[in-house]
């Protein structure tokens, strides 16, 4: 049985289920940074019992985590990551690791279009992350021929060498990684879910995320204000598609902090930045295979279609969150000039010889 250990303090996950958290969603308590900070560091050791384990992933869904657990989450994380710190400061990508379903992944095209007009991006991803397993970063990566299975330092180099750089969980992160067989028993999703988004490997000074209720965004900044390991000065937050960071057509929500300020909010009307056409426009039957396919045409200039707007209205977005540009709509003829000048399908070409 779990029990105070001279190793982890006075809170095993039992008694935090039985005193703090576990008495359901209305009545539960939320946790001190201690307690919660102890609890996931018991986890990360390996130290509860599966059951218990399930029962507080569970409670913490019920009742929501504060910024404050979040950001306790996020410190202990920090202490098992491997940083590589590339000499570029890139715009940090997270997006939600357990991948897209039934739209097109628009990042890798978005991100190597930012990288060509200036703007240093890195994407970092698992491979078939509970509990949805579906497509992520590497797949369509892996599609497109290039490596992902790098060492920290290698992504560094990639970043650096291309300005665009992926970093690879099980490499950087490998306490999380060894979480998945116990993520994968619980059939929902943990806040580990939420926390290995903000995991920040390259040290990168501004993070791009994705929400689906402006509230979660809310929530995410306030972790980084509570975190005391996150350097992060700067955060754009947005209404993905399917989640994920790429945006979602439509009227499109959009939080900005800056670290010292208030957090200001805007909305993105796309049809007036050229995605005039709905979600499903951008469906496809294979994630992986499919954006690996229109990744290289829209950087080949062989498309004028929905997927070439949506890639650089998602280029400016990137190009925006860096400030390289005041506004989306100079980011939007930043992007659509660097699609034309054919440099990003050079910067592909690179990724590939890396």
């Amino acid at each position: 049985m779990a029990h105070a250990t001279e190793r982890y303090g006075d809170w095993p996950l039992k008694r935090l289920m039985t005193d703090v958290v576990g008495s359901g969603h209305k009545s539960a308590d939320d946790m001190t940074r201690e307690q919660a900070s102890e609890a996931f560091r018991r986890i990360l050791g390996g130290q509860p019992d599966p059951t218990t384990l399930g029962a507080f992933w569970l409670a913490n869904r019920w009742k929501r985590n504060t910024p404050e657990e979040l950001g306790a989450y996020v410190d202990v994380m920090a202490d098992g990551i491997d940083i590589a710190e590339p000499a570029c400061d890139p715009v940090d990508c997270g997006a939600n690791y357990d991948g897209k379903g039934r739209t097109a992944l628009l990042g890798v095209a978005s991100g190597l279009v930012a990288a060509a007009a200036g703007t240093p991006v890195v994407v970092h991803s698992g491979d078939r992350v509970p509990t949805q397993k579906q497509d992520a970063y590497k797949h369509v990566l892996d599609e497109l021929g290039i490596r992902t299975e790098l060492s920290p330092d290698e992504s560094a180099e990639m970043t650096d060498e291309v300005g665009f750089g992926f970093y690879y969980q099980p490499e950087f992160a490998p306490e999380i990684d060894a979480l998945f067989d116990r993520r994968d028993q619980m059939g929902v999703r943990t806040f580990v879910n939420t926390i290995e988004t903000l995991a920040n490997p390259a040290s990168a000074s501004v993070h791009l995320g994705s929400f689906y209720h402006l509230p979660y965004a809310k929530r995410i900044i306030d972790t980084f204000g509570a975190s005391e390991t996150a350097d992060i000065e700067r955060v754009v937050m947005f209404q993905g598609l399917e989640g994920y960071d790429d945006i979602r057509p439509g009227s499109t929500k959009v939080a900005v902090w800056d670290r010292g300020s208030e957090i200001d909010d805007f909305d993105i009307e796309t049809p007036d930045y050229g995605m005039d056409f709905e979600s499903d426009d951008l469906g496809v039957d294979d994630v992986a295979a499919d954006s690996a396919a229109i990744t290289e045409e829209v950087l080949a200039g062989d498309r004028g279609d929905q997927f070439t707007d949506a890639v650089a209205v998602n280029a400016a977005l990137r190009i925006y969150a860096a400030e390289d540009v005041v506004d989306i709509a100079e980011g939007l003829d930043v992007a659509n000039e660097t699609i034309e000048s054919g440099e990003p399908a050079d910067r592909l070409d690179e990724l590939r010889a890396f």
